[in-house]
């Protein structure tokens, strides 16, 4: 049977995207992990594989095509023997999206969403078991029982690499199963003015109108969600950073022979992953009927590039010295304006700054970015009268921060204690290095 080839989910948040080109042409012979086509998302251009061998049949979406659904049949394999005749109605399907479930598993990723053989065998419960044709000819091969093995393709497919290295094993006694619960429906989300209603508004007054792009519809719909369905509060501090900024100054100066030069931004990002771990409570995530407590400081920092952001996270970020953690953010940061960061650099974290004091603005709120449980906004640091500890009226540089948080994973107290320990370690900065 010909193997259907589907528009691959190469990231969990990954709905459609552009196919911008092949690497294969109609009649070339691939084998398992042969690259097939280069696919643009949202984020970045990234190679997929076959994960089946076979002849390629038919291209069935074109270059440069964009908009492509995810779980879209775009192309056909042949097993030898095999005909372009042979592929029936499965060309005619080759615009309609599959309505399985995506393959969210990181097995799945960068690999194409294959429908399975309508050959495939049955499992023991009498369910239908899915396996690719080279999975069931090796695992014939090797004696072992398709059913008794766990597929780690689309929709639980089993592939290649789920065979090798696998043992015989008995086939497994049938046991009943009930049906499944059906899932509960989700109540639809609200929406704001349709196209035609604002283009009425504006048709007497000049516009250029701007197609969306895939990153910057994922900016409006994610963002749309966080806003609608978390429940934000806000905390609000100022910081005194003059002995940080003498302090960056000294340290700037010795490792100047190095070729390092520290910025604030590294002493913020040090300051928040330690600050995850004096307070560990607050270094959690929303997981949807639950909340994921992590262990290491995975700290997500968002980078403007042209038409949109990415939020780079840097993992284990508490153990790792300022200068890696400068020479680590400046090679993300370079990469993301690039778009060349591989979906597992941007994926993940529990927290996130956003810093726009570059930028002069000396204070804002920033939307957490889900499935995150806090995001902190950083504003310039400015020369202000305050009070000393001894009640003299003085200068200060001072830098106003904004602390949003998910009032689902994070409560007022626990977000006021959160905040103080990143004010602490920013105002007492060689405590940090510790």
């Amino acid at each position: 049977m010909p193997t259907e080839i589907l528009m691959p989910a190469l990231s969990p948040t990954m709905e459609e995207g552009t196919l911008a080109k092949w690497l294969v042409k109609e009649g070339d012979t691939v084998s398992s992990g042969d690259l097939l086509a280069e696919i643009e998302t949202d984020k970045a251009t990234m190679e997929f594989e076959a994960v089946d061998e076979g002849v390629v049949g038919k291209l069935l979406v074109a270059e440069g095509s964009e908009g492509v659904k995810v779980n879209t049949l775009i192309a056909v394999l042949l097993e030898d023997g095999e005909s372009a005749d042979e592929m029936g109605a499965a060309s005619s399907v080759a615009t309609a999206p599959s309505s399985a479930p995506q393959a969210t598993s990181d097995a799945s990723v960068g690999m194409p969403a294959e429908r399975p053989a309508p050959a495939a065998p049955a499992a023991t419960d009498g369910s239908r078991l899915f396996a690719s044709p080279l999975a069931r000819r090796i695992a014939a091969d090797k004696g072992l029982d398709l059913a008794r093995i766990s597929g780690s393709g689309p929709r639980g497919r089993i592939v290649k690499a789920d065979i090798l290295g696998a043992t015989a094993q008995p086939a497994a006694a049938p046991t009943a199963t009930g049906a499944p619960a059906p899932a509960p429906v989700a109540a639809a989300a609200p929406t704001g003015m349709s196209a035609d209603t604002v283009l009425k508004m504006y048709q007497t007054r000049e516009f250029e109108e701007i197609t969306l792009d895939g990153m910057r519809k994922t900016i409006a719909a994610r963002l749309s969600e966080a806003k609608q369905t978390i429940p934000h509060f806000y905390l609000r501090r100022d910081i005194h950073l003059d002995a940080l900024l003498k302090f960056r100054g000294q340290l700037n100066t010795q490792l100047a022979e190095r070729g390092i030069k520290l910025s604030v931004n590294d002493f913020i990002i040090k300051a928040c992953a330690l600050a995850l771990q004096q307070v560990p409570a607050a270094n959690a995530v929303w997981a949807g009927d639950r909340m994921l407590q992590l262990k290491p400081s995975d700290v997500a920092v968002a980078v403007a590039i042209e038409g949109g952001l990415f939020t780079p996270v840097l993992q284990d970020a508490h153990l790792k010295s300022l200068s890696a953690l400068s020479a680590e953010m400046k090679d993300l940061a370079t990469r993301a304006r690039e778009r060349k960061l591989a979906p597992h650099e941007y994926q993940g974290g529990s927290f996130a700054i956003s810093n726009l004091g570059m930028f002069g603005v000396e204070n804002f709120d920033a939307v957490i970015n889900p499935p995150h449980g806090s995001i902190l906004a950083v504003g310039a640091g400015v020369k202000k009268p305050v009070v000393g500890q001894d009640g003299e009226l003085t200068a200060a540089t001072v830098m106003s921060v904004t602390l949003s948080v998910d009032h689902r994973v994070i409560d007022g107290a626990l977000g006021a204690e959160f905040l103080t320990a990143i004010k602490e370690n920013l105002e007492s900065p060689i405590a940090m290095l510790a």
